[in-house]
């Protein structure tokens, strides 16, 4: 192999999971609608292949490939682990409610193949230009996914106001990169990291350009006040599209901003400082508060996620290694329970059809005992309580914000917190207190059985023997940004 070639080795798994995404698309293009359990497998398959090929190339060391453009470390790998497993999940569970549903087409294994793909552009960019491609790659896959279920209104409407929310967002995103390489002269992260730490600090137009910058950033990963997009097309977007939203989505555009903000701008901590500390108080009180009157279980995710999605950043605010290792901690821990929470809605349905209502689980543990004690812990680890995986991840974001000095965000995000265990506890409340509203059908797939029972046995009072590596693993990454 010339010299060339072995440059790409980095970006190998992309380049695999591309190609063969087009090859499965092309699969379901001659052999129709019937082919979506074929290429659905596969899907899997492909996933699967490309996070084993990422792996084998883990050595630590730090690359940049085409033109500086992207980057492969340790950062990106542990984020795209969590990424693929997110995606290979969403792939898994869709089978039969979409077969129920008449959607079962082979689009929606390839379009989740595509978003995935733009998000391990995103989680390796290391230019404002790779950036915007992961990004649009990827907004431009879930919006097609969101509005999947044409012959339903909901679907549609959230596909539309994702789309609408989201070229709004992208247009704030270009014009904070087009300011930001106007004022700067470049787009690359390591060059502006350098450009910017000059005595006479930032021009004012990087500064503007920043915000601008954050403000698309933040409409990604739904967090206040760009998160308005977020509980309609949560709650009209077919449900397993709804959990791959909630899942591999927010990882990646967490992982892109922290690499925006700590390789491309380490400068201008101060500034960007501000921004996440307000962002995230916004989101973990807005989360919070607006949960409590929900009825519809896939909205209460909606506010959660949004609520999540500020703990997470008090990570990112602490502006610290230490931080981000608390951050990748609580994605991954994030992870595992919305995709079990979400694999856990799948299985809410009766004769007459998918109930959404949380009033539905009423009297749960008196006709499906395991689910309801599944779901209780899923409920009690969102919730933070002691030695669930919830719990540990909101000690270590914790923990780095009061070591970086910012007691005061800590003291938020705690009482956000208890605040939220209401809503929680409600739920544990109904399905093992209230007047059962009947018994939901069996037969909900053995995959979502799986991803239920993993996802539990995960976040119960085990996690604690498992949040040891993860700490380890979340070390190493963080420790391959360069602060």
């Amino acid at each position: 192999m010339n010299g060339e070639s072995l440059s790409l080795l980095p970006a190998l798994p992309e380049l695999i999971l591309a190609i063969g995404a087009m090859a499965l698309l092309m699969l379901g293009v001659f052999q129709g609608d019937k082919s979506y359990k074929q290429v659905a497998n596969l899907s899997i398959l492909l996933l699967l292949v490309c996070a084993v090929v990422m792996i084998n190339q883990v050595g630590g060391e730090r690359e940049v490939i085409f033109g500086d453009m992207f980057v492969t470390d340790a950062f990106a790998v542990f984020a795209k682990t969590l990424v693929y497993i997110g995606s290979a999940v969403a792939i898994l569970i869709a089978g039969k409610f979409l077969a129920e549903h008449n959607i079962a087409k082979f689009e929606y294994p390839i379009l989740v193949l595509f978003a995935t793909l733009g998000m391990l552009i995103m989680i390796s960019a290391n230019n404002l230009m790779s950036l915007y491609v992961g990004l649009e790659l990827q907004s431009l896959s879930l919006y097609v996914l969101a509005a999947m279920n044409r012959d339903r209104l909901r679907s549609t409407e959230a596909g539309l106001k994702y789309f609408v929310l989201g070229a709004l967002s992208s247009g704030m995103l270009l014009y904070g990169i087009s300011l930001i390489y106007g004022f700067s002269g470049t787009t690359d992260f390591d060059v502006l990291a350098t450009s910017l730490q000059g005595e006479n600090g930032a021009p004012i137009g990087v500064v503007v350009g920043l915000v601008f910058l954050l403000s698309g950033l933040a409409f990604k990963i739904s967090a206040v006040p760009f998160h308005m997009w977020t509980p309609d097309v949560y709650e009209g977007s077919p449900t397993p599209v709804t959990a791959f939203f909630a899942a591999a989505p927010k990882v990646a555009a967490m992982a892109l901003l922290v690499r925006a903000l700590i390789n491309g701008f380490p400068g201008l901590v101060v500034e960007w400082q501000q921004v996440i500390v307000f962002v995230s108080i916004a989101s973990m009180l807005v989360g919070s508060f607006v949960a409590l009157v929900q009825t519809n279980i896939k909205r209460l995710m909606a506010y959660s996620s949004i609520g999540h999605i500020g703990y997470a950043l008090v990570g990112l605010a602490a502006g610290t290694q230490d931080g981000v290792q608390a951050l990748l901690v609580y994605l991954a821990i994030y992870l595992t329970m919305t995709l079990g929470a979400f694999a856990a809605i799948l299985s809410m349905r009766r004769s007459d059809g998918m109930v959404e209502d949380i009033e539905d689980l009423a009297g749960l543990s008196t006709t499906n005992l395991p689910m309801a004690v599944a779901i209780s812990i899923f409920m009690f680890s969102l919730a933070g309580i002691p030695l669930l995986a919830g719990f540990f991840g909101k000690w270590f974001v914790f923990l780095a914000a009061v070591e970086a000095g910012l007691i005061p965000l800590a003291v938020i995000g705690f009482l956000a917190s208890v605040v939220a265990c209401y809503y929680y506890l409600r739920i544990v409340k109904v399905m093992f207190f209230d007047e059962s509203a009947g018994a939901f059908e069996g037969g909900h797939g053995q995959a979502v059985s799986a991803v239920i029972g993993v996802a539990a046995a995960v976040n119960s009072p085990v996690s604690f023997l498992l949040i040891w590596p993860l700490v380890g693993a979340a070390a190493w990454a963080a420790g391959s940004l360069l602060f």
